[in-house]
């Protein structure tokens, strides 16, 4: 009897501590719930919610851990104050009230609690319950039920609170006074108000709660699951599991966007000024404009927009469950918490569970933890006091839309629809704002600009008219023509079509532009954030080198190429190894052709110092590399296959099973001796195998092998051969010796010694140096950001009636149809001790090839690379220093930091840290998203790169986010501006190349158009302020602009790009479109042309005595050639035109030479005498122009005026030049003095 009680005393002490746990998590989190957006406070009151009503409530729990529950009344009271609302109609959030109620109820409920607010004082207590809008008319039932029963409990327990009145304020009593009124007769035995239904465990990961304790909660069983019946109200309560549909642009809102862009409201408010003073002819040209524009912006995002519809895609459509005792398949949308759902290998996860039942069980969770590897799961519980833990470390969960890689299991579902972890990431996607792009926002701020200038002048214009007594209507006719001047109306249409074309260039350098701003200022960006796998690397694992016990070392030839006949593994003598180390580089393979040549020049060819390959010949090769080639192949349940593509002509290699088996599969292949070569040639049988688990975490197989396949004089006694592939720590305690020296160069072991033990070839027993050398091996692997795994073997002999014994260890048995068996006896001979140490094998994810000289690239042009990546720190450092991200010896460079680390700062701390980090490792995504905003707070165009779901908020958040077009999962493409075809770095520098392109282009059309419109301006004023006639009619402006503005700033935006492009600094992101010489520039030709064609026209008029139109046609002929120069002058703000020469830009020559034409037909059709037969296009021009033939003498007169506008251009740039040859000097001198200043004090 003492027995049981004591049983039962421990089990109820148990559960006692185990809500005690709990609640401290939920106490934790309602601390600290309003910094972070990884967990919500109703999460967390519903948490609170169900220990209340499934643990506590009835007098379950009387008495808990005082310091708790005084933890416990400070967080509720800190959250139940929190009001909504305007002023007039300001209420409590649903969140405060659920906190209100929870403290009336651990009031009611447990001892401890009520002694916490007996030591609160009145005025704190009243602060927090805000009595009076609790008792508001607005106030639940449910709420004024619990308003009076907390006054109850406190003014009959607490003589210090004995009346009511002391907790609210005078003036805001008479609605307490009335609920307690209302609810009289209830007062005296006032209680909390109860909860209809059952309680529901809220949606949570519950990887704190072992397997029987979930399954309780749930009310659900293992072997028979849910009853049919609780489907309805479960689905009901939490939901359906699904995600919810994304937003659809509807066509009219794609217009909309293009029609409220600034400038094309701009041109708008132009059209409306130029209808009202019925000047259709101008207005309808404006029109063509606007709808030009509007058609190529809608075209474009019509084509690109699909706005996350890919969420969708993500969904599991089926899922196997078990329900009422029966394995059945049902749609993913109709799961709910409590279902088990039976989960096998190539399956997706179709919602968050507790894995409750599994075997050999591993996950891909890339998609949201960016790592490729499958991660191990299993059923144990993980004791924290966060709920906060990384998705990579919760090995009791398996999560939405992940992959079974291997092995099989039951998962209990916890979380359904937008509670799961994929499910918040969308939610976050879809909730975050579109920003506008660098390019928007500056010709946003171009446009008001123009505004206010147009005001300014139109204003000016009538002011200066009335001065000269001029008729007013006719002065503000004018002002608003000279305000329709002011607008470059071709500034819009040629801004969005240098982006288009920009599009094209990038696509065909596998880029693809979701949205067209997004290509410039992809050209703008400071930082680029990019992922390690499969971007910066080419995110399949290789064998990279391979060290044996005899100290020899072997590298890989392309590592990664899955066709056995391609590469070859060379051997690096101790010598060789040497003298590189000797040259300044650490003993790995990864050296330089030119240093080999210099390693063989110096040794004079007096050994064979430099790597040569290895034969692959059984009894030719180094034995030691033989058997390390065997283990890694036969230990291994991987393979690389061919299979024909889509052409049958061609054959591809393709790899099948886990990532890091098939870069020993190709090990092996690579020197000749592939698992088909065992088992086929060599006889060799697999009997046996104990698979990987992380507890052990080595993998062994027994073989048996035909012994007369092998050289006659081996030992026939040895049938079986025992081997084992592992973490080196773990294996190497399990060694007893290892194999014995060869001297590869000299006088080779060959594997028919080893394998016999061969008098004077036995294995050797370890020493402490040899494990101090292994060890050695092993982090010089590791911090070359190798993946290292520990290869071992032992031979036995065993009789085949002998082969089973009792054991309590799991295995695999591989019968004779090839099928595994998994059974728990082995016999004690092949147990995973007294293994013989082979050697060790470094599998690595290599760079790609060209990222080195893409970095570099990125460098020159000043923008940063930082690599962010969910690999361990010194894989990640060691990589980054491969191609140059990392430099350990440079300041600023030199940084690097884990996930864990960043989960101790806040984002102030981030962004002031000193030097920023180059490399981010171990990273969760909500690091990558504090990363991103820290780099945009510190003033950085921030460009995101990213593959799986868990980079599509940072993706979205970044100025420019960069999805990868292969590996990428579609919702990261759809939050994405840009994806990479080709999943390849050096295409994002490519692509910055282009984007510089694109915005040198604008910004040479914006200096051409602002220079021909301001030149406009100058003569409208000239004249309006000498009180003369105007040179130019308001159609003529229009006629001069699209023939003058259109086509050569069309030419402009496909300008090729510059040769120093990518030496520039980035430009400053908060800048405007123009810099200082840029307005120095474009104001001296404005000038220039204006004061020409304004002395001409004047000259024309007062001096030679000609008619107006006569004198206006000139002036049009002259202003109309200036600018169609100034085309040629602006296709560079830097290099004179000399240099650059006049025909680089065919486009340029044509659109010059088209508008010239059409400019000489405006200023000639009208003296051509018109009959009934001509085209009525040409009395069109005429009626519209309103133009008159120009003499000889005149166009000498504006050949003239042509040398000044080119010598004025030459002077300008010559100044550019100057002033920013002086910018980069200065911050070269301020770079040396910083530099100068750290070496001082070092």
């Amino acid at each position: 009897m003492s027995t049981d009680f004591n049983l039962e005393l421990a089990s109820i002490l148990d559960g006692k501590a185990s809500i005690e746990h709990q609640i401290d998590i939920h106490v934790n989190d309602l601390f600290g719930v309003k910094e972070t957006d990884q967990v919500s406070l109703a999460d967390v009151l519903d948490g609170l919610r169900y220990v209340m009503n499934y643990r506590i409530k009835g007098g379950r729990l009387p008495n808990l851990e005082p310091d708790l529950m005084k933890r416990l009344c400070e967080g509720l009271l800190l959250n139940m104050s929190d009001t909504e609302g305007g002023l007039l109609k300001k209420k409590m959030t649903p969140e405060a009230e659920e906190a209100f109620i929870l403290f009336g109820e651990f009031l009611e409920e447990v001892e401890e609690f009520r002694q916490a607010v007996g030591q609160k004082n009145v005025s704190d207590l009243a602060n927090a319950m805000k009595l009076h809008r609790r008792c508001r008319n607005d106030a639940s039932p449910e709420v004024k039920q619990a308003v009076v029963a907390v006054i109850y409990m406190l003014t009959e327990w607490f003589p210090q609170f004995s009346d009511w009145r002391e907790l609210v304020k005078r003036e805001e009593q008479n609605d307490v006074e009335k609920v307690i009124k209302d609810l009289s007769a209830s007062f005296k035995k006032a209680k909390m108000p109860s909860r209809k239904g059952v309680p529901l465990p809220p949606p949570s990961l519950y990887f704190d709660r072992d397997v029987t304790r979930c399954v309780k909660m749930f009310r659900t069983s293992l072997t028979d699951g849910l009853s049919s019946t609780n489907i309805s109200p479960l689905l009901e309560h939490y939901g359906p599991n699904k995600l919810p549909d994304p937003p659809k642009p509807s066509v009219l809102k794609m217009l909309l966007h293009q029609l409220t862009d600034f400038m094309v409201l701009i041109l708008l408010a132009a059209t409306i000024v130029t209808g009202a003073e019925k000047d259709f002819k101008g207005m309808s040209v404006l029109l063509a404009v606007i709808i030009l524009n509007t058609i190529i912006g809608f075209t474009q995002e019509y084509k690109a927009n699909k706005a996350l519809e890919a969420l969708t895609k993500l969904a599991v459509p089926q899922a196997q469950v078990i329900r009422d005792g029966q394995k059945v398949v049902i749609d993913s949308s109709q799961l709910v918490p409590g279902d088990i759902v039976i989960l096998e290998e190539g399956d997706s996860v179709p919602a968050d569970v507790r894995i409750v039942e599994c075997s050999q069980f591993e996950v891909i969770e890339s998609i949201l933890t960016g790592e490729s590897l499958p991660v191990s799961k299993n059923t144990k519980k993980i004791w924290t006091r966060t709920r906060s833990l990384p998705l990579g470390d919760c090995k009791g969960n398996a999560f939405m839309s992940t992959m079974v890689a291997k092995g099989r299991a039951k998962g209990l579902v916890v979380r359904t629809g937008n509670n799961t972890e994929i499910g918040k990431i969308s939610a976050a996607i879809t909730s975050s704002p579109n920003m506008q792009t660098p390019i928007q926002r500056k010709l946003s701020r171009l446009g008001i600009w123009l505004v206010v200038l147009a005001i300014i002048l139109c204003v000016l214009v009538v002011v200066i008219g009335l001065i000269y007594k001029r008729n007013s209507k006719d002065m503000i006719s004018v002002g608003m023509s000279l305000a329709v001047s002011v607008i470059p109306e071709g500034l819009v249409a040629v801004t969005t079509v240098t982006m288009a074309i920009g599009v094209r260039r990038m696509a065909a350098r596998n880029a693809i532009v979701r949205t067209l701003p997004a290509v410039e200022t992809l050209g703008s960006v400071t930082v680029i954030c990019s992922d390690k796998t499969g971007t910066l690397t080419e995110g399949k694992m290789g064998p990279s080198e391979l060290w044996s016990a005899d100290d020899s070392l072997y590298s890989f030839t392309k590592p990664t190429v899955l066709d056995p006949n391609e590469g070859e593994i060379e051997f690096l003598s101790p010598e060789y190894r040497q003298r590189v180390s000797k040259l300044g580089r650490s003993s790995t393979p990864k050296v330089s052709k030119t240093l080999i040549k210099k390693i063989d020049d110096d040794n004079n060819n007096e050994l064979p110092i430099k790597p040569q390959p290895v034969t692959r010949e059984l009894n030719d090769a180094p034995a030691h590399m033989v058997a390390a080639l065997m283990i890694s192949s036969l230990c291994n349940n991987a393979a690389v296959v061919k299979s024909k593509s889509e052409e049958e002509s061609k054959n591809s290699w393709k790899g099948i099973g886990d990532p890091t088996e098939i870069a020993l599969i190709l090990a092996a292949q690579k020197g000749g001796f592939s698992k088909e070569f065992w088992e086929k040639k060599q006889g060799f049988t697999k009997i046996r195998e104990q698979p990987f688990d992380s507890e052990r975490k080595l993998m062994s197989v027994v073989y048996k092998f035909d012994y007369s396949n092998l050289p006659a004089n081996l030992n026939q006694t040895n049938k079986y051969i025992v081997m084992a592939k592992g973490a080196p720590e773990e294996l190497l305690q399990k060694c007893t010796s290892r194999l014995p020296v060869s001297n590869f160069s000299k006088s080779p072991i060959t594997f028919e010694q080893i394998i016999g033990e061969k008098e004077g070839t036995q294995n050797v027993p370890l020493s402490d140096d040899f494990v101090d050398k292994v060890s050695e091996e092993s982090s010089r692997m590791a911090s070359n950001g190798l993946r290292v795994l520990g290869l071992a073997l032992k031979t036995v002999s065993v009789a085949d009636e002998s082969l089973e014994a009792s054991s309590l260890e799991e295995i695999i048995v591989v019968t004779d149809d090839n099928e595994s068996v998994v059974e728990s006896t082995l016999n004690p001979a092949f147990a995973e001790n007294e293994f013989t140490f082979v050697g060790l094998i470094g599998l690595i994810d290599p760079p790609r090839a060209g990222v080195a000289d893409s970095v570099q690239k990125c460098k020159d042009a000043g923008i940063r690379v930082i690599m962010i990546t969910g690999d361990h720190i010194a894989t990640a450092t060691a990589i980054a220093t491969d191609i140059g991200i990392f430099e350990p010896g440079v300041s600023g460079m030199n940084r690097a930091i884990r996930g864990v680390d960043l989960d101790l700062l806040s984002d102030d701390a981030i962004a002031a840290l000193e030097p920023f980090p180059n490399v981010f490792a171990r990273v969760s995504p909500n690091n990558k998203l504090k990363i991103v905003k820290a780099l945009q707070d510190l003033g950085n165009s921030v460009a995101m790169t990213g593959d799986g779901v868990n980079d599509a908020p940072a993706i979205k958040a970044a100025n420019i986010g960069v999805a990868m077009g292969i590996s990428g999962t579609e919702i990261t493409k759809q939050a994405a501006d840009i994806i990479l075809a080709n999943d390849d770095f050096s295409t994002i520098v490519s692509a910055v190349e282009i984007g510089r392109q694109v915005f040198d282009n604008i910004l040479k059309f914006i200096v051409y158009l602002l220079s021909c419109n301001g030149a406009e301006i100058i003569v409208f004023l000239l004249s309006a302020s000498i009180n003369s006639d105007l040179p130019f009619t308001t159609i003529m402006i229009l006629w001069a602009n699209i023939i003058a503005d259109v086509p050569p700033a069309m030419s402009l935006g496909v300008e090729p790009g510059e040769k120093d492009i990518m030496r520039r600094r980035p430009r400053n992101p908060k800048a405007g479109v123009l810099d200082k010489v840029a307005i120095v520039t474009l104001t001296t030709q404005s000038f220039v042309m204006a004061l020409s064609s304004f002395g001409i026209y004047q000259i024309a008029l007062k001096i030679e005595d000609k008619r107006l139109e006569d004198a206006r046609s000139l002036a049009f002929a002259t202003l109309t050639t200036l600018q169609l120069l100034q085309g040629f002058l602006s296709r560079t703000l830097n290099i004179s035109v000399f240099k650059m020469g006049f025909f680089g830009n065919k486009w340029m020559i044509g659109s010059v030479l088209g508008s010239f034409i059409a400019m000489l037909i405006g200023v000639y059709v009208p003296a051509i005498e018109f009959t009934n037969s001509l085209p009525s296009l040409f009395e069109v021009i005429r009626d519209w122009l309103e133009l008159t033939p120009v003499s000889g003498f005149g166009w000498l007169k504006i050949i003239i005026c042509c040398m000044v506008l080119i010598l004025t251009s030459e002077f300008t740039k010559w100044y550019g030049r100057h002033v920013r040859n002086s910018a980069v000097r200065a911050n070269q001198q301020k770079l040396k003095k910083v530099e100068t200043e750290d070496e001082e004090s070092k």
